[in-house]
């Protein structure tokens, strides 16, 4: 039964006039005889033939009887990031995990940004430091009382964030946004500074980055040779879930700490996040093709709160009587 089963399960998934026996070949790396004695039932399948071909063909196990509940999906979970070189390792996995995906044609992905997605901060830049210096202090206790100025990111995770920024830049990429996107940022820098451990300086200098890489993304929505769309929500919150599509496989990320997230391929949990999503661009405001006005008053909004932010530092600065 379970070999018939997996059999069954697979010819599903496998292109149409697609050879079975081939398929099994080619994923087991064995002959095509030792493939037709698998296919025809002569011989069984190991355990560990029938996790590689799940991997190989994206098959979801869970589902391999239809017995289990829609409510329960097998996922992968990133591992757990503490220092420098788990943040480069975290950068290049996610980095090895897209491109395969992404080279294809016609892939996207749907980015439902609660805050500023991350790739955007991985340019290299002081701000960008800056983010590292925040996940790292926040999952690093030997960093606890390190100030900004003592942090000095290495060249090694500089390179593998910059890889993987440069990969999404390009990309067809769905943004949703809310004006809240911006908060956890202007937090950040507010609840550094308010702490002393970044100076005024500093603080002025991350808030005029901030306002740059929100301009930059403004001058996206008018960029001919980019395929990227940005909309507007104000109705729901945003959870900053990345689904990845492509013509044979969809990926969703869903995030579960700070920077780590589980995945899954599950055909049917990857479909009802898209119609979600969907549900979402249908209540949310294309900023693309909007109007001057209304693109403009969505960034003015943001651009108030970071300004808004520079004068209170500014004026914290001015009015210190000590």
């Amino acid at each position: 039964m379970y070999q018939t089963a997996l059999l069954n399960y697979l010819k599903q998934e496998l292109p149409q006039n697609t050879s079975t026996i081939d398929a099994v070949a080619t994923a087991l790396d064995i002959s095509y005889d030792a493939a037709h004695r698998r296919v025809s039932s002569k011989s069984k399948f190991s355990i560990e033939e029938t996790i590689v071909l799940a991997k190989y063909y994206n098959l979801s196990l869970d589902r391999l009887f239809e017995v289990t509940s829609t409510e329960f999906v097998t996922i992968e979970k990133t591992k757990h990031i503490e220092t420098e070189t788990e943040l480069k390792i975290y950068f290049e996995d996610s980095y090895n995990s897209l491109l395969p995906l992404l080279k294809q044609s016609d892939s996207s992905i749907c980015y439902s940004a609660k805050d500023i997605p991350l790739f955007y901060n991985l340019n290299g830049d002081t701000l960008s430091h800056f983010k590292y210096y925040v996940w790292l202090k926040l999952l690093n206790p030997e960093l606890a009382n390190k100030s900004f100025e003592n942090f000095s990111p290495n060249t090694a995770l500089i390179e593998a964030g910059k890889k993987l920024g440069n990969l999404y830049y390009n990309l067809n990429t769905v943004e949703i946004w809310d004006i809240t996107s911006i908060n956890s940022t202007l937090k950040q820098i507010n609840f550094y500074y308010q702490a002393g451990q970044i100076k005024t300086k500093t603080a002025l200098h991350l808030c005029l980055l901030l306002k740059q890489l929100i301009q930059n993304i403004s001058k996206k929505l008018i960029t001919k040779d980019i395929e990227f769309k940005l909309y507007y929500n104000e109705l729901h919150l945003m959870n900053n879930n990345v689904l990845v599509s492509t013509p044979e496989t969809q990926l969703l990320y869903v995030p579960f700490t700070l920077l780590s997230y589980y995945k899954t391929s599950d055909k049917h949990t990857c479909k009802e996040a898209e119609v979600f999503l969907n549900k979402q661009l249908q209540n949310s405001k294309l900023l693309n093709t909007a109007g001057e006005k209304e693109r403009n008053t969505f960034f003015n909004k943001i651009y108030a709160k970071i300004d808004a932010l520079y004068n209170l530092i500014e004026a914290t600065q001015v009015l210190d009587f000590e």
